[in-house]
């Protein structure tokens, strides 16, 4: 079990619709005014891309991919707890009682909350796992890297035939020979 009092954790705060960007700026105002850098690391909201077409016309727009939901990474108090929950526009954070449960490391990754940066892991010709994405649970062979975009291509059977498909290095995981 990870100390939250001394390990930085991702914690996930509830705020009321379409308050999530005023809740974002009003949490890393009081970040600055009250020098708590090191105490809370990283305010998010996750966001997807996604084509809206309008009069004919296809546009990307950013969506958010979870509507009244804003994550924090930070070290817990109750100091902390008693500042982020009165700031305007939080409900509070999701756990029981209001009191917050740290995301699992799977949580992290699957919701990207941190970049992974994976390097030198990976051959072609390696046999992999998909763990996360559409084709989690796939097993495929590496065909071939792009070290600088953090994608490889793999091999997979889907429907009785071999694709090749684009996945990202974070969403793969080598099998042991």
């Amino acid at each position: 079990m990870v100390d939250v009092t001394t390990t930085p954790c991702w914690y996930i705060l509830h705020t009321y619709a379409g308050y999530e960007s005023m809740v974002k700026d009003n949490l890393e105002r009081l970040i600055e005014n009250n020098n708590l850098q090191s105490m809370i690391f990283d305010v998010k909201i996750p966001m997807e891309q996604t084509i809206e077409e309008k009069n004919g016309k296809r546009k990307v727009v950013e969506r958010k991919l979870l509507p009244c939901y804003v994550f924090i990474k930070m070290i817990y108090s109750n100091q902390l707890w008693y500042w982020i929950t009165n700031t305007r526009g939080v409900t509070g954070f999701c756990g029981p009682q209001g009191r917050p449960i740290p995301l699992k490391e799977a949580e992290i990754r699957k919701m990207r909350l941190e970049e992974r940066v994976v390097e030198g892991e990976f051959a072609v010709g390696d046999k992999v796992n998909v763990d996360a994405g559409p084709l989690e649970g796939f097993q495929g062979t590496i065909t071939e890297l792009n070290d600088a975009a953090q994608k490889a291509k793999i091999n997979i059977e889907m429907f009785g035939r071999t694709t090749d498909v684009e996945v990202e290095y974070i969403q793969i995981t080598k099998i042991a020979d």
